[in-house]
């Protein structure tokens, strides 16, 4: 009975920290899809006020770089549990791992041409491949694998940004700006138009892909492993003093880093150098405040009140796949042909409360949804294809362990 108690324990908190990344990720996705000079290099024509510049930079500081690590974390912690999951069935891991990243991987596609060209689950699908190989390697391995990956990347960007400075690249605004205007026609067109243009934009984020967002969340599915694999979460209160620390040092290496970052995103000039060099120290330092955030939330979901936050965030972290496509999806309809067609005239501030509104909606449905069926409608779907068997739906009086 303590067994499974403190499994359940276990997984109500991997899972609450899902649901806290599932916000996150939604207030950066939402700004790709309700404004398409979101990542060009050129201001936004909705953000000139003081307020929405605020919001603006809120966004860059607070959010991006850093919840898609969390997530990414996550999956490594996951990952370990699969793992025991199959030993105690007495399954082969390998070939149910492969059918899952296989499915993930097909469902990353459809998303990414259907919905969002900036769709992470292709990502995870290829980089959960190379975790598989890595999977019996020692921890030290892995940690100087993660490292050394988050380095390296940095040190790219910094050098591109570097060179860019020295030789005066400056960015073609006249272009980009059409570029934009043009991207804002075909998803404001039709549905047709909608998934040529992420056709057309899948061919060029793949460079930010491999590049920047690739490399850095294999380094976090190695570090999410390793505490996996040491049962980091098991008992979060035996290691109080840990998460203290990572929590104090995340803050203080990872705000100075993201406060640049932010600050090199708000730019004024046509000099890209600088952005990019903001790029690099972000992608060096948001490990650190990732860090900040989930052992901050580990500390408060110890108290009472954080426990009580626990008991809303993790029936959404429990079907984070499902939540995360249902994002997609009502942005799609908010902002795209598919319905309300709001892109370009919704600004920084507004997507915020679109954000939070969203996922407010998603807390409660998915309270209702778990408290009644074992699974996501997606986690449901993939978790057949993964185990070749169609599992029960409906919540059975055994324990169910969660697998993501």
């Amino acid at each position: 009975m303590s067994t499974v108690a403190s499994s359940h324990e276990r997984q109500s908190l991997v899972d609450a920290l899902r649901g806290f990344a599932l916000l996150g990720i939604l207030v950066v996705n939402i700004a790709t899809f309700s404004s398409p000079f979101y990542g060009m290099g050129v201001p936004d024509p909705m953000a000139q006020t003081a307020v929405e510049r605020a919001a603006l930079f809120a966004r860059s500081f607070l959010f991006e770089t850093k919840f898609y690590l969390l997530f990414s974390f996550l999956f490594g912690y996951s990952f370990t549990l699969q793992m025991q999951s199959a030993e105690r069935d007495g399954k082969p891991f390998a070939p149910r791992m492969l059918r899952r990243l296989v499915g993930l991987w097909v469902l990353g596609l459809l998303h990414a041409v259907v919905l969002y060209h900036g769709d992470i689950l292709t990502t995870y699908a290829v980089i959960g491949g190379v975790l598989l190989l890595l999977r019996r390697r020692g921890d030290g391995v892995m940690a100087c694998c993660a490292v050394s990956l988050v380095l390296l990347t940095s040190l790219l960007w910094a050098s591109l940004g570097f060179l860019m400075t020295r030789a005066g690249v400056d960015a073609d605004t006249r272009s980009l700006y059409a570029e934009a205007v043009a991207a804002l026609h075909a998803y404001r067109g039709t549905p047709a138009t909608v998934i040529a243009q992420h056709v057309r934009e899948l061919a060029q984020v793949w460079v930010v892909l491999a590049f920047a967002q690739a490399p850095t969340a294999l380094a976090m599915f190695l570090a999410g492993f390793i505490a996996g694999r040491r049962g980091l979460l098991a008992n979060a209160g035996a290691h109080r003093a840990l998460f203290e620390r990572l929590f104090f040092c995340g803050l203080l290496i990872g705000v100075p880093g993201a406060m640049f970052y932010g600050l090199s995103t708000m730019r004024n000039s046509d000099s890209g150098g600088r952005e990019v060099i903001g790029l690099a120290l972000g992608l060096l330092t948001a490990p650190f405040l990732t860090a900040a955030y989930a052992s901050g939330l580990v500390l408060l979901f110890q108290t009472p009140r954080g426990r009580a936050l626990v008991a809303w965030l993790a029936p959404a972290g429990r079907m984070a796949l499902s939540n995360y496509l249902l994002q997609s999806l009502v942005c799609a309809w908010i902002f795209l042909a598919y319905g309300l067609r709001l892109m370009g005239s919704v600004g920084p501030l507004a997507s915020f409360a679109f954000a939070f509104s969203i996922f407010a909606v998603q807390l409660l449905l998915s309270r209702w949804w778990m408290q009644r069926f074992a699974y996501g409608p997606v986690e449901w779907l993939l978790r057949a294809f993964t185990l070749l068997e169609l599992p029960s739906m409906r919540k059975t009086q055994r324990m169910n362990s969660v697998e993501s």
